[in-house]
């Protein structure tokens, strides 16, 4: 009997753990705001559109998904992966992104205003027209990543055509210069 008891008492307590802890992610809920998709393979989804205001994605994968103009502000998306994602036009406002992944995503348009950029990869990234206003980007990499147009963390600096794994301001016009 006792054997039993241990035995019994040792499935209710995994019960317990793996039911009434943190361990069951949502993977399987529709996107809303505040999901809990912690630990999560969405690879390949299309998820265009969506609104994902303060949503948990820690841990998660997103390879190759589509999130084309869909709302993750505020997310907690430390350790994400969104490689080869295409992000075009959405909004990633006040999001914890410490360590993601963004690795040949395109993220064209893509807003980061006061986002947590943190030793986040953004290797060979299209960040064409992005805005990075207040952003934290501490150890970011933006190694061959396409900073073209996109409006830099002093929120007034425009990164220059054709600038390559780092802002180069772009140069003031001139104007009323006599040409001989």
């Amino acid at each position: 009997m006792p054997c039993r008891l241990r035995a019994a008492s040792l499935a209710a307590a995994l019960v317990t753990f793996l039911v009434g802890g943190e361990v069951l992610a949502q993977c399987t809920a529709f996107p809303a705001p505040g999901v809990d998709w912690r630990r999560c393979l969405h690879d390949g989804d299309d998820l265009a559109g969506a609104d994902l205001t303060g949503a948990d994605l820690r841990d998660s994968s997103f390879g190759r998904a589509i999130f084309d103009d869909a709302i993750l502000v505020g997310i907690r998306g430390r350790r994400a992966s969104f490689t080869s994602a295409s992000m075009i036009g959405t909004d990633f406002s006040h999001a914890d992104l410490t360590l993601a992944e963004f690795t040949s995503a395109d993220l064209t348009d893509a807003r980061f205003v006061g986002a947590t950029l943190r030793r986040t990869s953004f290797i060979n990234a299209t960040l064409r027209g992005a805005d990075f206003t207040d952003a934290n980007t501490l150890e970011a990499d933006f190694a061959r990543a396409d900073l073209s147009g996109a409006t830099w963390i002093d929120g007034t600096t425009i990164c220059a055509e054709g600038s390559r794994g780092s802002c180069r301001p772009m140069r003031p016009e001139r104007t009323g210069e006599i040409s001989n």
